[in-house]
C-alpha cells in the first residue's frame, strides 16, 4: 500500500473541520484529491479489472518487442498517463496556493503515487503486477515534474497522444489500435523562428501498434514514424483561442502531420 498512501495516510494528521469544501485550505484539498484518485481506482478495478480476486502475484511483460502483449504501446501509455496526469495536478495544485516548485513536486509524487496504487491493484487481478510498468510510471511522472519546472524545454518540446476515434475497445486508454504516442519539436519554441512562418511547423517522432488485438500474429505491426506537423497549439494560440491551445500541447489531432513510418517486423 506504500504507493496510494503517500498522501492518503497523512490524512489522519489534518484537522479536517466542518468546513464546506470551498474552504477548505490547500493542504486539505491536495490530500482529499489524492484520497479520491485512490477510491475511484479501486472501484474502477473492481468492477472493470477484477481487482482483489487472485492472490498478489509479479510479473515480467517485457518492452518493446514483437512478441509482448502490446507491442510496448502500453508502455508509452503508462508513460503518457503519469506525464499527463503530472502536468495537470500541477497546474491545480498551484491554482490552489502551492508555489510553482511545490506544485510541481507534489503533482509528481500525486501522478506517481496513483498510478502505482494502481500498478499494486493489478497485482490482485488477472493482470499482475508488472515493473516495467512501474518504471514507466517513474519515467513519466518525472518527465512531467521537468517539464513544469523549465519552462525553456516545454517551449520546445510537448508530449503527446493521438486517438484515431476508432472506438474498438471500451476504454479508449488501452485501444492500442488506434492510439500512438509522440515527443514533438515546437519550431515557435526557438528565438529565431518563433516571428516567422516556421513557427505552425514542428518536428515529430513517435511510435505506435497495430493488429495486436487481432489472433493473427503474422499481421501484427510496429511503427516508429518521423514526422512534419502542424502545430495547432500556435495556431489557437495566435487566433487568441489560449485556453484551447493549450489542450493541444497533450493532444495530437489526426490528420495534421505527414509521416515517414519505418516498421520494426523485420
Amino acid at each position: 500500500m506504500c504507493f496510494g498512501s503517500i498522501f492518503v495516510l497523512p490524512a489522519a494528521a489534518i484537522d479536517w473541520p466542518e468546513k464546506n469544501v470551498s474552504e477548505w485550505n490547500k493542504e486539505q484539498k491536495l490530500v482529499a484529491t489524492n484520497m479520491a484518485g485512490a477510491l475511484l481506482i479501486t472501484g474502477w478495478g473492481i468492477i472493470n479489472w477484477d481487482y482483489f480476486q487472485t492472490r498478489p502475484k509479479t510479473h515480467s511483460e517485457g518492452w518493446f518487442g514483437e512478441n509482448t502483449k502490446y507491442g510496448g504501446a502500453d508502455k508509452f501509455g503508462h508513460f503518457y498517463i503519469n506525464y499527463g496526469l503530472s502536468q495537470g495536478l500541477s497546474s491545480l495544485y498551484e491554482h490552489w496556493g502551492y508555489s510553482y516548485n511545490q506544485a510541481a513536486a507534489y503533482g509528481a509524487l500525486s501522478s506517481f503515487g496513483m498510478m502505482g496504487f494502481m500498478e499494486l491493484g493489478d497485482a490482485f487481478s488477472s493482470y499482475g503486477f508488472s515493473y516495467e510498468d512501474m518504471v514507466m510510471n517513474a519515467v513519466g511522472s518525472y518527465t512531467g515534474y521537468l517539464m513544469w519546472t523549465r519552462p525553456e524545454l516545454k517551449r520546445k518540446i510537448d508530449f503527446r497522444v493521438e486517438y484515431s476515434f476508432g472506438f474498438n475497445e471500451p476504454d479508449i486508454f488501452t485501444d492500442y489500435d488506434n492510439l500512438k504516442y509522440l515527443v514533438a519539436l515546437k519550431l515557435d519554441g526557438f528565438d529565431r523562428l518563433r516571428d516567422g512562418p516556421l513557427r505552425y511547423m514542428e518536428l515529430q517522432l513517435g511510435y505506435y501498434t497495430r493488429k495486436y488485438s487481432q489472433s493473427n500474429h503474422e499481421k501484427r505491426e510496429r511503427n516508429i514514424y518521423v514526422g512534419l506537423g502542424l502545430n495547432l497549439s500556435r495556431v489557437f494560440a495566435d487566433l487568441s483561442f489560449r485556453k484551447i491551445s493549450r489542450v493541444f500541447n497533450y493532444l495530437q489531432l489526426p490528420g495534421t502531420h505527414v509521416d515517414l513510418k519505418k516498421d520494426l517486423n523485420d
